[in-house]
């Protein structure tokens, strides 16, 4: 039996375990990534969970996929604020009860673009909860978002990439990360999509992307390195009446954080990264078997940095440096996206080989991977997104 049949065989014997019915606070159907989170409704696991069971299901899924999102919009407070997660018997995951703190990551609008895009444009089920998704972006824009235009985490706190240097243990409202500012573009252009299908004004959503678009793009790409960082916001004010830096005050708002982290790779999946950059993206930084590119995919953190560390480790899970079947999933789809086909082949094959070794040896899928024996260091029975790599197959077996 080939990788990809193993795969698909083990996905279509065991998707099932993760879907829920409704339970609790929690009013719909919903999906949950396995394992040791086997009740929780997670923000953009939920969303990209859906994406992978889409490539390989064959029945209708669409009250759990559409109860994943209403669920989420049925538990907003009234600033715009939505958990990152919800179990059936608990609302709000803040590790002091209190905010501020990070709130539920902008995928929303995209997964419901995603729902409504696999469903012949259907989109009247999510009209009665569209003022909902403007809050919660609008919540983003007023709170979250700084002078220079980019948009920055509270905290540390369930970022999705948990300990990515360039937030971990930072200074509140400091880390404009590259993660958070290319999910928010994508956002953006989501909510516009659903707006415009819906009949509603959202010509202010579709100025703020473009604005985006133009600030990740001046702040967030080195010329030096050829690469996307995150950008460091704490910086003193600047003082008008004082005399010792009169000659020359600071003229910069942000400082970029040359710190190689997977995420950056996440301009050209959100399209953001212009042809040029993304030819020095690839040749110059993803393609380093020093630092990102190893054998069984895309390194979380470059091997070059000094944090680089492979540990099994939960709360936080390892971000510096392990295999991700999400990474390597939206790193190949930025290569699709800008023409590196044999480069995204080579990808999706280590991808493919990484997960059917896992299934052969274990009978099971887990968290994450050591980059260079492919060994799974954490969480058995985790599916999640580790199934896109279904989809990446699917695109292998058409490449024939």
């Amino acid at each position: 039996m080939n990788n990809y049949n193993l795969i698909l065989n083990y996905a279509k014997a065991n998707y099932k375990k993760m879907f829920r019915e409704p339970d609790g606070i929690l009013s719909h159907k919903f999906i949950v990534p396995g394992a040791t989170y086997s009740n929780s409704l997670w923000d953009w696991d939920c969303w990209l969970t859906n994406i992978a069971l889409r490539s390989f299901t064959e029945e209708d899924i669409s009250e759990y996929e559409k109860g994943c999102v209403i669920n989420f919009l049925e538990h907003m407070d009234e600033d715009g604020k939505i958990p990152i997660y919800i179990t059936p018997t608990m609302e709000w995951y803040n590790f002091d009860g209190s905010f501020p703190s990070n709130i539920h990551k902008p995928c929303l609008a995209q997964h419901a673009e995603f729902i409504v895009k696999t469903n012949n444009d259907d989109v009247e089920w999510l009209r009665p909860y569209f003022d909902k998704i403007l809050k919660f972006i609008d919540y983003y824009y007023n709170n979250q978002r700084h002078s220079s235009g980019l948009y920055y985490w509270i905290n540390d706190c369930a970022i999705g990439v948990d300990n990515d240097p360039s937030t971990y243990y930072r200074p509140e409202n400091s880390s404009a990360s590259i993660y958070l500012n290319c999910l928010m573009y994508k956002e953006l252009t989501a909510v516009c999509y659903l707006g415009n299908l819906l009949n509603i004004d959202v010509s202010f959503y579709e100025k703020e992307a473009e604005n985006l678009l133009k600030t990740v793009r001046d702040l967030c790409f080195d010329e030096k390195d050829g690469m996307y960082y995150s950008a460091d916001l704490n910086l003193l004010p600047v003082d008008p009446d004082s005399k010792l830096h009169s000659g020359a005050p600071r003229h910069w708002d942000t400082l970029i954080q040359r710190i190689g982290c997977w995420s950056g790779f996440m301009a050209m999946w959100a399209g953001i990264a212009t042809p040029e950059q993304a030819q020095r993206m690839v040749k110059e930084n993803l393609l380093d078997e020093k630092g990102f590119w190893a054998p069984y995919g895309v390194r979380t953190l470059s091997k070059y940095e000094k944090m680089y560390r492979i540990v099994k480790s939960g709360n936080p899970s390892c971000w510096l440096g392990p295999i991700w079947g999400i990474s390597n999933y939206m790193v190949f789809d930025g290569l699709l996206k800008y023409g590196f086909i044999e480069e995204a082949k080579e990808l999706a094959e280590k991808s493919v080989r990484l997960f059917a070794q896992d299934i052969e040896k274990t009978g099971e899928l887990h968290e994450y991977y050591d980059p260079e024996s492919g060994e799974p260091i954490n969480n058995p029975g985790f599916q999640n997104w580790n199934l896109l790599s279904i989809k990446m197959g699917i695109w292998l077996n058409n490449q024939q």
